[in-house]
């Protein structure tokens, strides 16, 4: 009779994915999410200390969610049962559920039930985990690409530790490349595969974050590449961009062509080219740019070209800076593409900019100015000393301005422009100052 506890015979290791083979044992192998794991980090003495709460892990595919409830399972002591959202029904998730009451009530040992992609169950198939995870039947770990707060209830939330992961970076990649083309029982270290480094760089760069792709793309490559006379399988940059099905365009992070391509996209930016604009986004975006990087710079051009000509410009800049990063890429690419068409449409204006630049340039010279008396905090000892004796509280005045010193040496640093939102400032300014002529 077949023992009803006889566990499923597994695939043979060999026939699982690259990337399902190279999947980290222990927090050891783990590469990546230093804010969370790592020497001292909450939720690696969690693991190391098997005390494992709910957790819910949430970020880009291919970061490590699924591994890391991999890592729990061969650290912990508890009963490890997997379910998908996108498969498992009501059904089986009670049965599951039952059958971890039993094994706590026979046994006393714990569950740690693993739901990937827990956003794809509804609102009644999370809230049937709901009273057992309360009550320890099983602890919950929850992995999902949406943002948990409004993917999952808040009453799974609120029992649950949640933990962002972020997307991977190139060294992350290229370490865990590496790490498969060496390893002899898991990976690809017994195939003679000379891999070009440029290749490999290729691969981490454009893979986004995503181990799994690079992984993927890696063994594809080792697999369908001829063996040369030699018998040597050779990973060239060819046959890297035919596996991740992407060309490579000139443009490495550390040479001319990136600051070429971020210098243009900026120049066409201020010189009101929405076209290039569009086409120098779209080359670095495919390149495999940080879109961090690129909305610094348009949040720099928002205020150094843009400037007081049109005060939206860098709202709309960070506003598109916070949501890129907020959502990631590929939909990083809408609101980036967004407000750099705005910055390049906008009126121009550097009258700020060259202003501190020259005020600056006094300070730094020593061209110091003290400040006046009347102009001096006079809080605590300050009015003895006769200091803000004299001064003028504009919101006292019509119109809410007095003319009063405020500079003991005038220095003209603002120059307004003729152009947008900035002509009005410069008519009230100079309606106000009556200063029509530079002094």
């Amino acid at each position: 009779m077949k023992d009803l506890f006889e566990k499923k015979k597994k695939q043979s290791p060999k026939s699982e994915p690259l990337s399902a083979r190279m999947r980290p044992r222990g927090l050891k192998e783990f590469v990546g999410q230093p804010h969370i794991i790592g020497e001292g980090k909450l939720l690696t003495r969690a693991i190391e200390a098997d005390t494992i709460t709910s957790l819910i892990l949430y970020g880009p595919p291919g970061t490590g969610k699924t591994t890391l409830a991999h890592v729990v399972s061969n650290a912990t002591k508890s009963e490890f049962v997997q379910l998908n959202a996108t498969t498992s029904n009501v059904q089986e998730l009670r049965k599951e559920i039952e059958s971890a009451k039993q094994r706590r009530a026979l046994y006393g040992r714990k569950t740690i039930l693993f739901v990937d992609e827990i956003h794809r169950f509804n609102k009644a198939q999370q809230d049937v985990m709901m009273p057992d995870v309360e009550a320890g039947v099983v602890v919950l770990i929850g992995a999902t690409t949406y943002n948990p707060f409004f993917s999952i209830v808040a009453p799974l939330i609120s029992r649950s530790l949640v933990f962002e992961l972020k997307a991977l970076t190139e060294e992350d990649i290229n370490a865990i490349l590496y790490n498969a083309l060496k390893d002899k029982e898991r990976g690809l270290g017994n195939m003679p595969i000379k891999a070009e480094k440029q290749a490999i760089e290729f691969l981490s760069k454009t893979s986004e974050g995503d181990a799994r792709r690079a992984l993927n793309a890696l063994e594809l490559a080792a697999l369908t590449t001829p063996a040369s006379a030699g018998g040597v399988i050779n990973l060239t940059m060819k046959v890297a961009e035919e596996c991740i099905q992407k060309k490579a365009v000139v443009y490495d992070k550390d040479e001319d062509s990136h600051y070429d391509t971020i210098s243009a996209f900026i120049k066409s930016m201020r010189g009101s080219d929405p076209d290039a604009v569009l086409y120098w986004l779209a080359k670095m975006l495919y390149a495999g740019e940080d879109p961090r990087f690129i909305a610094r710079r348009i949040v720099i051009c928002a205020a150094e070209d843009v400037g007081l000509a049109d005060p939206q410009a860098i709202v709309v800049a960070n506003a598109a800076f916070q949501v890129a990063e907020f959502v990631g890429l590929p939909e990083a690419r809408i609101p980036l593409a967004e407000a750099a068409v705005y910055i390049a449409c906008a009126p121009k204006s550097n009258s700020a900019y060259l202003g501190i630049e020259k005020a600056l340039k006094d300070v730094e010279e020593g061209r110091v100015m003290e400040v006046p008396a009347h102009l001096k905090d006079s809080s605590m000892d300050g009015k003895e000393l006769g200091h803000g004796k004299g001064y003028k509280y504009a919101h006292d005045f019509e119109g809410h301005f007095v003319e009063q010193e405020y500079m003991p040496r005038k220095s003209r640093y603002y120059e307004p422009g003729e152009i947008g939102f900035e002509k009005q400032l410069k008519d009230r300014i100079e309606s106000l100052w009556k200063r029509k002529q530079k002094p």
